[in-house]
């Protein structure tokens, strides 16, 4: 019998599906698959997501799910079928984009569809900002939420990779940047 390959699900959280951030991501699938994994893309920018309502219909005893209806609800159980999370944002506004945050967000409910979703999930982390470095660009806190969270939820933060470009494409120029991003993939399937 032949093993299955681990799945990586890959979120890009930009409205530039060819930006900086997802060309970091798309490096990260590269080496993931090159580690063997089976890897699966996401844009999120194509879904409908509305915000979390803050109903709690999700937290309450034997719930089914989340209240609302919408593309999340495929999504949550790609998301809980998949070992391996990599999550894509630039930086709007000081901060990850709206459609990552809308995500996170909205993750609040994956408890309702399996026991302890977050536990042992592995996850990278890529980001692109303008600026001259990642904590006036507000890069840091991006990262700094996504480590909180993740910490939080007793995930693996397996690595981060961040560059600054302002251009769509212009961070594959950084050949360093992209080869750790390569490598970042490799160990995420590990």
């Amino acid at each position: 019998m032949e093993k299955e390959k681990p799945g990586v699900l890959v979120l890009l959280g930009s409205p530039r599906k060819h930006g900086n951030s997802a060309a970091l991501a798309r490096r990260i699938a590269e080496g993931a698959e090159e580690g063997g994994a089976q890897v699966e893309t996401v844009v999120l920018n194509d879904l409908k997501i509305a915000p979390c309502r803050s109903c709690y219909q999700c937290q309450r005893p034997k719930a089914k799910g989340c209240a609302q209806d919408d593309d999340m609800q495929p999504l949550y159980h790609r998301l809980i079928a998949s070992p391996a999370w990599v999550i894509a944002s630039p930086v709007y506004w000081f901060n990850m984009s709206a459609q990552t945050k809308l995500w996170m967000d909205r993750c609040f409910a994956l408890g309702a569809y399996a026991k302890d979703p977050f536990r042992g999930k592995k996850i990278a982390i890529a980001m692109s900002y303008g600026g001259e470095d990642p904590f006036s660009s507000g890069c840091i806190n991006a990262l700094r939420t996504f480590q909180d969270a993740f910490h939080y939820t007793g995930s693996k933060i397996v690595g981060m990779v961040y560059g600054m470009a302002t251009k769509p494409g212009e961070i594959e120029t950084n050949s360093r940047l992209m080869e750790e991003a390569r490598e970042l993939g490799r160990a995420l399937v590990r």
